[in-house]
């Protein structure tokens, strides 16, 4: 893998950019989010999904009940059965979010420069004169000239399925508003964003804790996306409630920035946050065009230093309906690589799309030819002088790992862990090489039986990027004899053979623990 690496700022024969990728085992280092939904739910697809990279199944709760995803989810094992292919489940809440009811389901047709009144009184139909919302505090958040949106999965406002409107009065509970642009909604529900307007709902609703507590706990989840998150409160709020889960206290939040109130409060929810995911398509009416770059530049940077998963949204609108990306969005799915991205995550794209399994692939594919001009010797040298003097001792042990695997060109790096998190600090250092994270059970007891951990940590790498897991047998501890951890690395070894990462010749780092030391070694493989 590392051998195809090149930078832009070396001379490249422009004819050896039409020379085809080798194929590799492990299609990209970036991970992929599919969103599970009508066009990408039967076993068949999912299997389709994961062969092309796909590695977190997302659960949006935003609609569908819980047997709807109940019956997604068994398809879902299925799938991983049948490909042996190891996928996370992510929770993605509701949260604070106002939606249109338009409970009769007919089309509404909206004409430019004519009014619309949303009321809080769901009760009424949904017409081109009167949208019935599900918010009644509207009313009190905004005023005379503030801008509104809504629109059906894509929040583009560009096309003819999303609607701009301006406030024009408000009377009693009721706003009435003008109508920016000609649009026709379609469906059950319609998401409305009231842009740089701070709404009173709560971030996790009874609905997400009902979800949680019975959907989540029965699956438990490896992941949950909090969506509209503002404040680090919200974060601890959600932690607080998971830890009373029993079984979900490992699930890790991802903080969903959405709008300027959680832009403003970055940098608090990071700290409390296990990772983040920018919600370019909300935030995208939040921020001025111009400005949108810039917050996604300077949020990735800040994750890639605190080594917490980033996931980019809202990449591939256009191949909803189309097989092929536009040439600003195949630009773009590269840049949010060049720019830190852990992960890129696909909403409307598999939910509803068309070609769930060619988006995958394609993403994969611009994924991995972004990752051969990464400029990983800058972004080391960055993070070891971000991370500052004295290092802990795990960091140290981490970056020399990562500084050893590229030296002496190692094919694959492989972690010992029972946490992951020794995993996730090699992974921060963004090796050129894959980092296979061969997690170790540990034994453990809530009095009334025993069980084993390892799973949880082993999905939960499956959104960094570079780290690949693999669950090692129960009765190898990761702090343990120089014999059982020598059968345990053989395993791994093979794994990397069978899977073609490593071949003979070929150097490999190992990091590990010997009683209460952290080793890094070299290994060449013989024939």
């Amino acid at each position: 893998m590392h051998s195809n690496h090149l930078l832009l700022e070396e001379p490249i024969r422009m004819a050896s950019i039409l020379e085809p990728s080798k194929a590799s085992f492990f299609p990209a280092m970036t991970k992929i989010v599919g969103t599970l939904g009508p066009r990408s739910r039967s076993v068949d697809v999912i299997s389709g999904c994961l062969k092309a990279g796909m590695s977190v199944a997302r659960f949006d709760f935003s609609w569908g009940d819980c047997d709807y995803h109940q019956e997604t989810l068994e398809n879902l094992k299925s799938a991983v059965k049948s490909t042996k292919k190891l996928c996370a489940v992510m929770l993605d809440t509701v949260g604070a979010e106002m939606q249109v009811v338009n409970k009769s389901e007919k089309a509404i047709s909206l004409q430019q420069d004519d009014v619309v009144t949303l009321t809080p009184d769901e009760g009424q139909e949904a017409t081109s004169q009167v949208l019935p919302i599900n918010f009644a505090g509207l009313a009190k958040a905004v005023k005379t000239g503030d801008t509104i949106f809504i629109g059906q999965y894509l929040f583009t406002g560009s096309e003819t399925t999303s609607v701009w409107l301006e406030v024009e009065k408000v009377e009693g509970v009721d706003v009435v508003c003008k109508i920016k642009n000609s649009a026709t909604l379609a469906g059950a529900l319609f998401t409305l964003h009231a842009s740089q307007i701070h709404i009173d709902l709560p971030t996790l609703t009874d609905k997400d804790k009902e979800h949680i507590s019975t959907w989540g706990v029965r699956n438990k989840i490896d992941f949950l996306s909090l969506s509209y998150t503002r404040y680090a409160e919200d974060v601890r709020e959600a932690r607080e409630f998971l830890s009373k889960n029993g079984d979900l206290s490992q699930t890790q939040i991802f903080a969903k920035i959405e709008n300027v109130e959680g832009l403003t409060h970055f940098d608090e929810i990071l700290q409390e946050a296990d990772g983040i995911i920018l919600s370019r398509g909300n935030l995208g009416i939040d921020l001025p065009p111009e400005k949108v770059f810039l917050f996604q530049k300077a949020a990735l940077y800040k994750c890639n230093m605190a080594g917490k998963p980033a996931v980019v949204t809202r990449v591939v609108d256009s191949m909803t309906d189309n097989l092929r990306p536009t040439r600003a969005e195949a630009t773009d799915v590269a840049n949010a690589v060049l720019d830190g991205s852990d992960a890129i995550l696909l909403g409307a794209e598999t939910l509803r799309g068309l070609y769930p399994v060619e988006t995958i692939s394609i993403v994969g594919k611009i994924c991995a030819e972004a990752e051969k001009v990464f400029n990983q010797d800058l972004y080391f040298k960055k993070t070891v002088k971000y991370v500052g003097e004295p290092m802990t001792h795990l960091e140290s042990i981490a970056s020399s790992a990562v500084r050893a695997a590229i030296k002496v060109k190692a094919s694959v790096i492989i972690c010992f862990t029972s946490s992951g998190r020794a995993a996730r600090l090699i992974a921060k250092y963004r090796p050129t090489m894959p980092v296979i994270s061969v997690v170790i059970p540990r034994l453990k007891t809530n009095q009334l039986r025993w069980s084993f951990s390892g799973a949880f940590e082993a999905r939960q790498s499956l959104i960094v990027r570079g780290l690949f897991p693999m669950l090692a047998d129960p009765r190898h501890p990761a702090e343990s004899t120089s014999a059982t951890n020598e059968s345990v690395l053989k395993v791994a070894l093979d794994h990397g053979k069978t899977s073609g990462v490593i071949k003979s010749h070929d150097r490999v780092v190992v990091c590990q623990k010997v009683g209460d030391a952290s080793v890094v070694k070299i290994i060449e493989l013989e024939e």
